[in-house]
């Protein structure tokens, strides 16, 4: 690993894949940067598109950019190869499809240093190109959390945040002392979200600023999030962050395993009502899966209701006890539990799926809402 060099201020690290429709924006935003000193890591994942290319058209006209080539293996090790070979003392992340404010590391760099922060993380917009070029002010930090230092520990809020690991800067001693790293999955799914995890677990010197710099891509069509066939990779980056936890911070177990337990809930919720509605057959897959999880966390004692939006202990009972029930509940009547058609019509659909013990069910469901 190479040492830090004192020259460098921050390094950005920007994993790239087939990314040319987006890639010259993304790296003219980068090009652009105010803040001195700093080098600009591309890590060309296998492209078999022109992104190599556009890739070497900077490093022909601006010394700043880096390029590391890689077999196409994922967005873990690609970033795990970014951050060994950075050598700036601040770690900056920019996807290949977002761009970001000539500002953006200058006034990240400016509050570290003032701060000797460990991470700095502002709020970002959402864009959109489609129909016309539009952003969304994303709220990741209010007004109460910003401008001050704190442990995220005693902050436990931001770990219910989006990860957007995309609009902080890191201090590159803190990931090493730290053992901060990415889980090593194929693709290019879910591996932001144990890194986030990993770095609140561990920051003691936090800083949060108001302003947005990152303009983060909403119409990709391409984006691998998007891809059903990752879905249980999330399940691999939960079993990461409980490992880590529990090895790196065994002291802290006892607040952030069941605060971990209520982000799992979240993701698999929103993984579950972003699947198709043609998906039938992943879709009750995924809650059996649901099902298995968090009745074993309700064994252990891990499920804190009181860190639950109200409705929320109601549908994961029903998640537990009955999945096809929930699902069947969600494909005819949405998120809210309501009579569809006549009530007779209501009795006959749960009766024919399950008979009289979902038709009582149901009733008990509807009298918790």
């Amino acid at each position: 690993m190479p040492e830090n060099d004192t020259n460098v201020t921050v390094s950005l690290l920007i994993p790239i894949y087939n990314a040319e429709k987006y890639l010259k924006e993304c790296l003219d935003s980068a090009a652009a940067q105010t803040l001195d000193g700093i080098e600009i890591i591309c890590i060309n994942d296998g492209s078999k598109d022109s992104s190599r290319d556009i890739i070497q058209s900077y490093m022909d006209k601006d010394p700043r950019f880096r390029v590391i080539d890689k077999p196409n293996s994922g967005y873990g090790i690609s970033m795990n190869m970014g951050l060994k070979e950075a050598r700036g003392e601040y770690i900056g992340i920019l996807e290949s499809d977002d761009f970001v404010d000539a500002d953006e590391l200058e006034t990240l760099y400016k509050v570290a240093k003032e701060n000797d922060a460990d991470v700095v993380k502002s709020n970002f917009y959402e864009y959109w190109t489609t129909p016309e070029p539009k952003n969304k002010f994303f709220e990741y930090s209010t007004e109460e959390m910003c401008n001050h230092l704190f442990e995220a520990y005693d902050e436990p809020q931001v770990f219910w945040m989006q990860p957007s690991i995309w609009s902080a800067i890191y201090k590159k001693s803190f990931l090493n002392e730290n053992d901060i790293d990415f889980l090593e999955t194929p693709g290019a799914s879910y591996q932001d979200t144990g890194f986030n995890f990993k770095v609140w677990c561990a920051a003691k010197r936090a800083y949060c600023v108001h302003d947005a710099f990152l303009h983060y891509r909403q119409d990709n069509a391409a984006s691998s999030i998007k891809d059903p066939k990752k879905l249980y990779f999330v399940c691999d980056e939960y079993e990461e962050m409980f490992r880590y936890l529990h090895e790196r911070f065994p002291e802290k177990a006892d607040k952030l395993d069941k605060i971990l337990v209520s982000m799992q809930y979240d993701t698999y919720m929103w993984n579950y009502e972003r699947l198709d509605s043609s998906a039938d057959a992943l879709k009750l897959e995924w809650l059996e899966r649901f099902s298995k999880d968090f009745k074993k966390f309700m064994d252990d004692g891990l499920v804190d209701f009181s860190l639950y939006s109200p409705w929320k202990p109601r549908d994961m009972r029903l998640i537990i006890d009955e999945p096809k029930l929930f699902k069947a509940m969600r494909d005819r009547e949405g998120n809210a539990p309501h009579t569809v058609g006549t009530k007779r019509e209501s009795k006959k659909y749960y009766k024919d799926l399950g008979g009289k013990a979902y038709v009582e069910r149901v009733k008990q469901y509807r009298k918790e809402y």
